[in-house]
């Protein structure tokens, strides 16, 4: 099996591209597996400024096919071009897949370097992936060590100690465009309700802020504040709260988005500027809205731009850890690759062994003498299987199970078959809607 995977992100191509792809997120693992053999497992990593597919093929001849079926699906999903959807993904294979996902999980890849939140992200993907039943035994594994590594860069280093996240640079920002820079007395309207929404609800306790209304195109808005605090508004009390509104914050990557010319109306008469700030995906406030008079629009283009540099030691420490796991993982999964082969190999022995045994026991019946042969060759046969045994071992560690495969068939005619994928369990924890749950 193949670990594979397509990355489109905000180091390669522009942040509205990330968000075409990304439509019908939540459904190209399904898609992909019913549609295609060439694709075993797939888990899918959607935030606001990355779009990763990580998948698993039979076979390394395999991964060509999956990733057309991928694009062609994500081309359908999404209504862009497939050539479009091609070239806005890179293909990574091999040791390249781990120590990818390990550096975007630890925040190595962030446009705020070091934030944590990504590290939540990448555990909410595999989560929804095994609750859809589509992370294959070797997904989950890579995952869980992405996981790992991104606690050990947080434990070992000073990476993010500041606590850095898209949100809090955000209203770095805000502060810094404020007349007044303290939060205590602003009036600010949310818009989402899923876990990013959260985040920022929390953040903008921190600076001090109660006046908080909160609206959600799906309806969740009471739910969510009974909770956190704030006040849910609807369709009826949105407008009166963004007339009266210091600062709105996006965050829901809904269908619907507050346009240019409606907030215009609403603000119509309005004493107070307004900062609005834009960190769904998809856009939950149109870009002509920076153009109003008294209103400012931060994107997540902005934040990009401002994001504070870590500190060079602990950067180097950190890629360090992750460099380091990811040749760990590398080493164990190719040791795993020769499982099947030692397997067929014991099997292969002992069955030889029995049929050795049977023909003693034909002539000496169940004797002492007989036990006594049977034990002398088992503990010949062991001490046989040991060599080989740590030699698969070495040469799958220097990437060379293939040698020892044909190795095998080529002095005892034994044909090695790998396993195939293990049905996946039931995940008790649900997953997370794609609407009105927009991520960082």
């Amino acid at each position: 099996m193949v670990l594979f995977s397509l990355v489109a992100t905000h180091a390669d191509i522009d942040l509205e591209t990330v968000a075409q792809l990304s439509n019908g997120a939540s459904e190209i693992a399904t898609s992909a597996l019913s549609g295609s053999p060439a694709v075993t497992g797939a888990v899918v990593l959607a935030t606001c400024n990355r779009y990763e597919i990580y998948g698993e093929a039979p076979h390394v001849d395999d991964v060509e096919a999956a990733r057309a079926a991928l694009v062609s699906e994500i081309s359908g999903l999404s209504g862009l071009n497939e050539q479009l959807v091609s070239r806005a993904f890179s293909t990574r294979t091999g040791p390249e897949v781990s120590q990818h996902l390990f550096a975007v999980s630890s925040g190595l890849d962030s446009a705020v370097v070091g934030e944590r939140e990504i590290a939540g992200q990448v555990r909410r993907a595999l989560i929804n992936a095994q609750h859809e039943g589509t992370a294959s035994a070797g997904l989950v594994r890579l995952f869980q060590a992405a996981s790992k590594t991104a606690k050990e860069v947080g434990a070992q280093t000073a990476l993010g100690s500041r606590g850095l996240s898209i949100v809090s640079v955000a209203l770095d920002l805000a502060t810094d465009l404020s007349e007044n820079p303290d939060w205590s007395g602003k009036k600010v309207v949310l818009f989402g309700t899923g876990a990013y929404a959260g985040a920022t609800m929390a953040l903008l306790r921190d600076r001090g802020c109660t006046d908080i209304s909160v609206f959600s195109s799906s309806g969740r808005a009471e739910a969510f504040v009974a909770s956190r605090g704030g006040t849910a508004l609807d369709a009826e009390t949105l407008s009166p709260a963004v007339a009266a509104a210091d600062v709105m914050i996006g965050c829901s990557g809904s269908d619907t988005r507050v346009e240019a010319d409606e907030l215009a109306q609403v603000r119509a008469g309005s004493p107070q500027p307004l900062i609005a700030i834009d960190l769904a995906l998809t856009h939950d406030f149109d870009p002509e809205v920076g153009q109003l008079d008294g209103v400012e629009l931060l994107t997540l283009e902005s934040v990009r731009l401002a994001a504070p540099q870590e500190q060079a030691e602990s950067l180097a420490q950190a890629s360090g850890i992750v460099s380091g796991a990811a040749q760990a993982f590398e080493q164990e999964r190719e040791a795993r690759s020769v499982d099947s082969a030692i397997v067929a190999l014991r099997r292969h022995t002992m069955s030889v062994l029995d049929a050795e045994m049977e023909r003693v026991r034909a002539r000496h019946g169940c004797t002492a003498a007989a036990e006594e042969v049977e034990f002398a060759l088992r503990r010949m046969v062991k001490q046989l299987l040991h060599v080989p045994t740590v030699r698969a071992r070495e040469l799958a560690a220097n990437g060379q199970q293939d040698d020892y495969v044909s190795a095998l068939e080529t002095l005892y005619g034994i044909t090695v078959e790998q396993p195939a994928a293990a049905p996946q369990a039931e995940c008790p924890v649900p997953a997370a809607g794609r609407r009105g749950t927009a991520t960082a």
